[in-house]
């Protein structure tokens, strides 16, 4: 058995994401500390806010949850540019991961539904005409 959220490619990405900090936050130490634990905890925001956005009946429910999850998505990208400042992870690495990260927000992008807009009646809000 599983549940929805299991079945979305972007939802394994994420985990595979969060696979690969977890395993290079480890190396992350003193001065690094706030960075590591910010970055552990974004990268953990992902797969949670999809999963939990999946499970939403609400259109409206399921894109903020999709728009957060985007939103931690682009939050570890910045994470990954001040580790490569700090010297803490290579460039290579960084842009390797950014194309994982890169694929995530356009998924999540599409999910959530960016650019909707909104298809009323005209009759709606009566006479449109405008001078």
């Amino acid at each position: 058995m599983s549940l929805g959220h299991e079945k979305l490619d972007v939802y394994q990405l994420a985990l595979g994401y969060v696979r690969w900090v977890f395993l290079k936050s480890e190396l992350l130490s003193g001065s690094l500390r706030h960075a590591r634990d910010q970055w552990l905890r974004a990268s953990q925001s992902v797969p949670l806010n999809i999963a939990e956005g999946n499970g939403k009946s609400s259109q409206a429910d399921r894109r903020r949850f999709f728009e957060i999850a985007r939103g931690s998505v682009f939050e570890c990208a910045a994470l990954q540019d001040v580790l490569v400042v700090c010297k803490a992870l290579s460039e290579e690495e960084s842009r390797s991961q950014k194309v994982n990260l890169d694929r995530m927000a356009k998924i999540l992008s599409k999910l959530g539904g960016r650019g909707f807009e909104a298809n009323e009646e005209e009759s709606f809000y009566g006479n449109t005409d405008l001078d």
